[in-house]
């Protein structure tokens, strides 16, 4: 049994792997486990590094430099899928409330650095350096790029200059000892925020549905009966082409029975219309073409059916429908496309992508003809895109080592390896493809790239935390906890009430202050409190822009307090 003993004792590589992937599954296991309704989640693994590198696992010499590549690795495959994953809806978050409830999230951020700037100019009784208060900064807000970003930075000054007194340790044990409150105070917020403005959940969940009636980018189905004089005898690709942009027709209703919307179809007085439309478009519906009126979806009879359909074939994907001309060949017509969380209307103009669902109505005998063309192989889709994905990863750390001169600033700063592959991940997955490359994720793949990715860094960080650890909480470092908890509360408490006072649903509150600080256990605590997607959905509108900002600002601060 010696070759166990020397597996576990001996500086290796090996080693350190062992030690790495047993914090990846404790930290896991602790991370399910519920304490007052509260789970740690991912930071399990944070705390089970720390406390294996401090008691079990003391991090030296060659480990500590196989762990730091992890970490930046780890890093690097973390915010490159949150990129790729929220960059389809990162513009178009801005429209409605968007722009509101971002502006409020990075009124939390820069009051965050303010507070940061002010406890350690005023109250830094123990005179800790900008290490130190980088990674308190971070814990504050449970936001881990913004710690490898502030990790990056002081590494490479300590390498202009070894005797700069800075130690990347400090900004691991800042982090883990600010990081429990970062969740605790985020939650005593929205209790508090509830409790002053005295609101009621169920009104705020009843308010929030009865919101999702005005905006314009909801889809409803709808019927039309044709008024329109001038469009008697005229085709359906006639009418297309000045209501595409705003109806996708399905079917008419003639003579007791439906009938199949084709290109040649002409249109009779008396006919009625269905399709999908937006509730912005309803008004200038009615006056181009006749009454309308929303309706349920409805079983489809006789012979037709509704079907959805997985893009899958990638010979199709980037392509326009009018390209593909499934309408033109096959009696079916597209009525809605989702993809990445959204519901769209489709129009000639409109492109598939790998991953997109799509829902046609057409004649039973060729749906499945319909299908095989499209694909609908979830085999296929399961192929990852390895080449478009470490194309994506490549630039990105070109673009975090491209350095950006800030007024003020003594050297110029960098977006660094979180914030230059997040970046290049936002514009790829918003742009969706380049050519043939398609930068498509299956949201299955990104979760495990993005777990994959965040365990390597949290472990590989709370094993190099952990020596010294306690010693470094006893020695002053209980002041840590102090100073991460004003961090915390003092922005999110400010805004959260700026936020209610502008009349913002509360729900949505609770939603743009957990992704303010980018924190997931926060978002799965508002959850709990109402089950309608307000939550979630404030929480992605500000949530990229959020932790783009965050990255910076750590970086920022070692400069100002360097």
């Amino acid at each position: 049994m010696n070759f166990l003993s020397d597996l576990f004792t001996n500086p290796s590589a090996i080693t350190t792997l062992l030690y790495l992937a047993m914090t990846a599954f404790i930290g896991v296991l602790l991370g399910k486990v519920k304490f007052i309704n509260i789970k740690l989640g991912i930071a399990g693994v944070l705390f089970t590094g720390i406390a294996l590198g401090h008691f079990i696992f003391p991090v030296d010499g060659s480990q500590e430099k196989i762990l730091n590549f992890i970490r930046d690795f780890g890093l690097i495959l973390f915010v490159y899928s949150i990129g790729i994953d929220t960059g389809p809806r990162f513009l178009s978050s801005f429209k409605k409330d968007g722009l509101k409830l971002n502006l409020l999230a990075i009124g939390i951020v820069v009051s965050g650095l303010i507070t940061t700037l002010i406890i350690f100019y005023f109250f830094n009784v123990n005179g800790d350096k900008g290490d130190v208060f980088a990674g308190i900064m971070s814990g504050a807000v449970t936001n881990t790029p913004g710690l490898g970003a502030a990790q990056q930075v002081i590494n490479e000054q300590i390498q202009q200059n070894p005797n700069i007194g800075l130690d990347v340790k400090n900004l691991g044990s800042g982090y883990a000892i600010a990081y429990p409150f970062g969740v605790i105070g985020l939650i005593f917020v929205i209790l508090l925020i509830k409790l002053i403005f005295r609101i009621n959940i169920k009104e705020e969940e009843q308010s929030y549905i009865e919101s999702l009636g005005d905006t314009g980018s909801k889809l409803e189905s709808v019927e039309i009966t044709i008024k329109n004089p001038a469009i008697y005898g005229k085709t359906i690709n006639y009418i297309k082409t000045f209501v595409d942009a705003e109806l996708a027709i399905s079917r008419i209703f003639r003579n007791g029975e439906y009938i199949l919307a084709k290109e040649d179809e002409v249109i009779q007085e008396g006919d009625v219309i269905y399709g999908v439309s937006e509730q912005n478009c309803l008004e200038n519906l009615q006056i181009k073409l006749g009454d309308v009126v929303l309706r349920e979806r409805r079983n489809i009879t006789g012979t037709m059916d509704l079907i959805s359909v997985l893009v899958t074939n990638r010979k199709i994907a980037g392509k326009t429908i009018e390209q593909i001309g499934i309408y033109r060949r096959y009696e079916a017509n597209i009525t809605r496309i989702y993809r990445s969380g959204m519901e769209i209307l489709p129009t000639k103009k409109s492109t598939l992508e790998l991953g997109d669902t799509v829902k046609i109505i057409g004649d039973v005998k060729i749906l499945n003809d319909v299908k095989n063309e499209l694909g609908n192989s979830n085999k296929e889709l399961a192929i990852p895109n390895i080449v478009p994905m470490f194309i994506g990863i490549f630039i990105g750390i070109i673009a975090g080592s491209i350095p950006i001169a800030i007024p003020g600033m003594p050297v110029p700063a960098k977006l660094g390896i979180a914030g230059g592959p997040l970046l290049i991940a936002l514009l790829l997955g918003n742009k969706g493809r380049i050519n043939k490359l398609n930068f498509y994720m299956t949201p299955g793949a990104n979760f495990m790239l993005r777990e994959f990715g965040i365990i390597l860094f949290l472990a590989s960080v709370g094993l190099m935390a952990g020596k010294g650890f306690v010693q470094t909480l006893v020695n002053g470092g209980w002041m840590w906890m102090i100073y991460g908890a004003f961090i915390t509360f003092v922005p999110v408490f400010i805004f959260a009430v700026i936020a209610r006072l502008m009349k913002i649903n509360y729900l949505k509150i609770c939603g743009f202050v957990a992704g303010a600080s980018t924190d997931p256990p926060v978002l799965e605590f508002a959850n709990g409190l109402a089950e309608v997607p307000a939550q979630a959905s404030a929480y992605a509108t500000v949530y990229p822009l959020t932790m783009f900002l965050r990255i910076v600002f750590a970086q920022i601060l070692i400069f100002i307090i360097i």
